[in-house]
């Protein structure tokens, strides 16, 4: 286990170490994880507010500050660039255990499944690993170990493998930003989210949830920083519109943390 994320985890969690993924008391009795997997299940996604996930991790503004400022430390998607899109991300891997462990896995390249992302099929995509400080941060654990327990309710395993994907889209005037350059597609995971971490100067970039016949579920634009868009991956498509500058002077910029679980 790597001990300088439990332990980072450690000190929003109350000091302990052993709970457990499974349905417990504790998620029953939490209104905001339990209406967040009755929806996922019952309907595909479901679209948490800012103060209901800051309620679920136990932060408040001072540390989303701290956390948002690891997006100026992002660099160039060399493979966004490609389709003409101005992209920066990083790339981290982890392994959740059921009883809320967290472990870095090496650093490999990036491959998603055959039968998901259309773009980029079986393609190794190497891109740079998150920062020591970004892995370090209180807030990081936090969420994997919330989306954990929902993804719990979606498929028993003793062990997840979850994969994090911080981006900034950029777009300027006569250039749209493509936050999912993919189109309408699947991850190849059994949860897959999005969480708005910052979002100035832009039009667009909504987000829209299909099921496997292509039927609109949800179309929700992500506008308020600390919303959470979550989705079962096994069961339904995503995909995000095009940004654009408000003002055309000005760069558009959407920053969000992209978080998939896939049990192991």
């Amino acid at each position: 286990m790597d001990e300088r994320l439990d332990g980072a985890s450690s000190a929003l969690q109350g000091g302990s170490r052993s709970a457990g993924f499974t349905r417990t008391a504790k998620d029953s009795a939490d209104p905001v994880l339990e209406g967040a997997w009755r929806a996922v299940v019952s309907q595909g996604s479901y679209l948490m507010t800012p103060d209901r996930l800051s309620r679920c991790l136990g932060v408040a503004g001072e540390a989303w500050g701290r956390f948002a400022a690891h997006w100026g430390d992002l660099v160039p998607d060399a493979y966004a660039a490609q389709q003409g899109t101005r992209r920066l991300r990083r790339y981290g891997h982890f392994c959740l255990t059921r009883r809320g462990g967290i472990t870095s896995m090496p650093h490999v390249a990036f491959v998603q499944p055959e039968d998901s992302n259309p773009l980029y099929v079986a393609t190794d995509r190497h891109f740079e690993p998150l920062t020591e400080a970004f892995m370090a941060e209180p807030m990081l654990t936090s969420l994997i170990r919330m989306l954990g327990r929902v993804a719990a309710r979606l498929e028993d395993a003793d062990e997840w493998s979850v994969k994090v994907h911080p981006f900034r889209v950029v777009a300027r005037a006569g250039q749209q930003g493509e936050p999912a350059p993919e189109g309408c597609h699947r991850d190849g995971v059994t949860l897959v989210t999005s969480l708005l971490i910052n979002r100035e100067n832009a039009l667009g970039g909504t987000s829209t949830v299909y099921d496997t016949e292509g039927e609109e579920l949800m179309s929700t634009t992500l506008s308020e920083p600390g919303s959470l868009l979550l989705s079962d991956d096994r069961s339904t498509l995503h995909g995000v519109s095009s940004i654009r500058p408000a003002v055309t002077d000005a760069p558009a910029v959407r920053d969000v943390l992209v978080t998939t679980l896939t049990a192991r």
